[in-house]
């Protein structure tokens, strides 16, 4: 909390939006964020789509004949090849953030885009494992900058209380169409020996020129933050008065529209709040079981006995649930205005679906166990996301945040790609229990977080502390 900078406000409250009597049209507001909706969830969704596609199509490509080519059964070399991505896209995520403040939204996505989508389609082509392991790695480092800067963008376009529906539209949609990859990977599996290239190489090809695709429409639909987006000949949807209407919202429920620049003595305030790693913390825990799921569950299901063809088409069901859930209780939390149950709601649910999947006695247990495993780890990773930007203020808190606690992401990324060994397969216990462990942690830090949160409320109403540097800021618990 920085306690030198202390703003000070008339109203007694901070709303979602004004009452009637100040004159602001309501309905028009919510046409207006409709209008915002349209113009930047889908696009980011598509994009996201093709970037967890991009990043776990590894276990697809991996049973249809990549592994045997480049003799990835050798030791841990599948492993290591999973886990490489992670190391640049942890270290260049705050970087990217900057950048794009710098650079806008629509350039930076796009070309970042257009860079990865390029390192795929030369993954259709390499012949040796550690060539593999290089490009996973610079893939790594161009993905690195995108998801830290949607939830950017997100958090600063919408109040509190709209957050976790947006966070979950563009997220979860992306899980659906990432599901459903793999029943795509199964079509292309098909190319087997088309123009003398193998099946697993058309998947990396083919998917690698469909993002390409996608960053040339990015360019020319996403739109900059809501201080630049007049200036962007993306933003000609909207008018100066809706950009102030859209700030007013803002500034009313935390009064944080303004841009601040960022300084290396905030970067370091920022990186000295508990809570920010706490933050950190629980996204890791969400991400450990999301990427497991993502990279193994193929695996998983050929172990079972299942044909290669077959393990990729029943690997999309239990994503298509993910949705609807991970929906459902994004819903929920904007509803109640609480954050807290609902991770904790879909932590439970993912240790129930994750034992069922170690320990389940039959197949139709443990597959039924997936589809509970894979819907309360997807679902808590825009509800953990949520939970961070309701919690701060200040664009220049939000940029540091975010990318930290996206960087967490990607050690959870390395966890998951470490603790499920070969060794351990068909049933991966030792990694099915250590992702349990993930989810017991995330029932901690939650509760720890309530009760603090609570506290701090409590003070900040008896005038005795100033939350986030604003006098009338509370905590979401």
């Amino acid at each position: 909390m920085e306690k030198t900078s202390v703003e000070h406000v008339d109203s007694t409250k901070l709303s979602v939006s004004s009452e009637p009597e100040s004159g602001i049209d309501l309905e028009y507001e919510k046409k207006l964020i409709r209008k915002v909706d349209l113009r930047l969830l889908p696009i980011l969704g598509a994009l996201y789509s093709v970037a967890l596609i991009d990043r776990t199509n590894m276990s697809n490509a991996a049973i249809a004949g990549m592994t045997v080519d480049l003799e990835l059964y050798v030791g841990d070399r599948y492993s290591i090849a999973l886990l490489i991505f992670f190391i640049p896209y942890f270290i260049f995520e705050l970087p990217s953030n900057i950048v794009l403040r710098k650079v806008g939204a629509a350039v930076w996505l796009s070309g970042i885009v257009l860079a990865w989508g390029s390192v795929m389609i030369g993954m259709g082509f390499v012949k040796d494992w550690k060539l593999l392991v290089v490009c996973r790695a610079i893939l790594g480092f161009f993905e690195a900058g995108f998801f830290p800067a949607c939830v950017y963008l997100v958090s600063c376009w919408y109040v509190r209380y709209e957050v976790q529906k947006r966070m979950a539209a563009f997220y979860l949609v992306s899980v659906l169409v990432g599901g459903f990859s793999s029943i795509l990977a199964y079509g292309l599996m098909q190319l087997e020996g088309t123009h003398g290239i193998r099946g697993w190489s058309w998947i990396f090809i083919i998917e690698g020129v469909i993002t390409c695709a996608l960053a040339v429409i990015a360019f020319v639909t996403i739109i900059d933050f809501p201080d630049k987006v007049l200036s962007k000949r993306n933003g000609a949807f909207l008018t100066a008065s809706d950009v102030e209407i859209i700030k007013a919202r803002i500034d009313r429920d935390r009064s944080d529209s303004a841009p601040d620049p960022l300084t290396w003595a905030k970067t370091g305030r920022v990186l000295m709040d508990p809570k920010i790693w706490a933050f950190s913390l629980l996204f890791m825990s969400s991400t450990v079981p999301a990427y497991a799921f993502s990279y193994f569950l193929p695996i998983i299901l050929q172990g079972m006995g299942y044909s290669k063809g077959m393990a990729q088409i029943l690997s999309a069901p239990p994503f298509v649930f993910a949705v609807i859930s991970g929906m459902a209780f994004a819903f929920l939390g904007d509803r109640i205005r609480m954050r807290a149950p609902i991770i904790a709601g879909q932590s439970l649910l993912c240790i129930i679906g994750l034992a069922l999947t170690g320990y389940g006695g039959s197949n139709a247990v443990r597959y039924f166990g997936t589809f509970l495993g894979i819907a309360g780890a997807q679902g808590n990773v825009p509800a953990v996301l949520s939970y961070q930007s309701n919690n701060i203020r200040m664009n220049s808190r939000r940029s540091v945040a975010s990318a930290l606690q996206v960087g967490f992401g990607a050690i959870g990324g390395i966890m998951a790609s470490t603790i499920f060994r070969q060794k351990d397969f068909p049933y991966y216990r030792v990694g099915i229990l250590t992702t349990i462990g993930t989810q017991l942690l995330i029932l901690s830090l939650t509760g720890v977080l309530t009760l603090h949160f609570r506290r701090m409320n409590k003070k900040q109403q008896r005038g005795e502390a100033v939350i986030e540097g604003h006098e009338t800021f509370t905590y979401t618990y």
